[in-house]
């Protein structure tokens, strides 16, 4: 490819200091601003702490050795109930996407499942597997399993079927037909499923920490509210929040690499 031609691709598009510049200019100015406030007493310290109280919470956390403890355990939980969860997604999206007979016996059901809100479920789990681990990541895995489930079965069904007659033509047997075809051509699907997963993951966390737990981030969270203690609440929110977008970063990070092949528009 000329010179030429790079630029021209590449036109237009703002740098990586540029793109990071704007992406931080409005979380930034939100801080500033609220600090201001806080510091001449113009919103409630009791309600909203000022950015810096917070800091301070989380150097304190830190350097106490509460805070990572409580990090690591949530973490395991997290990814532990997005693999069990995400897993069976997938392979049952899989299931259903390539089975006509599969999606007649199973997605109703599974449809019916899906419209059960997580909270309603919360007593059931705690009464069959008691306030352990198993019921934590079992409610995580609720949440983590339809939007792999739903986005892979949709990418399967969206596949062009001419595709499929072709690979008939070449002789393809199924098991190749599903590493050839089907999944590169639904992987957009199941990619963006990942994403919704890993981020319902997180939010199952919460709900299960916040009920029924020892330990974790949440449970920080729940000892701090009880003695109306906001800024380690603020600590536990923003650690969520960088937690999250990490692994949504990472997801991304992944697709853009198994995604090359795609002439996408980029804004």
């Amino acid at each position: 490819m000329t010179n030429r031609a790079v630029a021209i691709r590449t036109s237009g598009r703002p740098g990586k200091v540029a793109t990071l510049g704007l992406g931080l200019l409005l979380p930034g100015s939100v801080l500033i601003l609220w600090q201001t406030l806080g510091h001449y007493g113009m919103i409630s310290e009791m309600l909203f702490p000022t950015p810096y109280t917070i800091a301070e919470s989380f150097v304190t956390l830190a350097a106490s050795g509460d805070l990572w403890p409580n990090f690591r355990i949530s973490l395991v939980r997290a990814f532990s109930g997005f693999l069990l969860g995400g897993g069976l997604g997938l392979l049952l999206g899989l299931l259903v996407g390539l089975f006509r007979r599969s999606e007649k016996l199973l997605d109703p059901s599974l449809q019916m499942i899906r419209m059960i809100p997580s909270l309603a479920v919360v007593p059931l789990f705690i009464l069959w597997f008691g306030i352990g681990e198993e019921s934590k990541v079992l409610l995580i895995a609720k949440g983590a399993f339809f939007p792999l489930y739903i986005n892979t079965f949709m990418g399967i069904r969206g596949v062009d079927n001419k595709l499929f007659e072709v690979s008939r033509v070449l002789g393809f047997s199924r098991l190749k037909q599903i590493g050839r075809l089907v999944l590169p051509a639904a992987l957009p699907n199941i990619i963006l499923g990942v994403r919704l997963s890993l981020g319902l993951s997180w939010l199952g966390l919460v709900v299960a920490e916040l009920i029924a737990s020892t330990s974790g981030i949440g449970y920080m969270m729940s000892d701090a509210r009880q003695f109306a203690d906001t800024p380690v609440v603020f600590v536990g929110i923003i650690i969520f929040a960088v937690a999250g977008l990490l692994s949504d970063s990472i997801v991304r990070y992944i697709e853009r690499r198994l995604l090359r092949w795609q002439d996408s528009y980029r804004g």
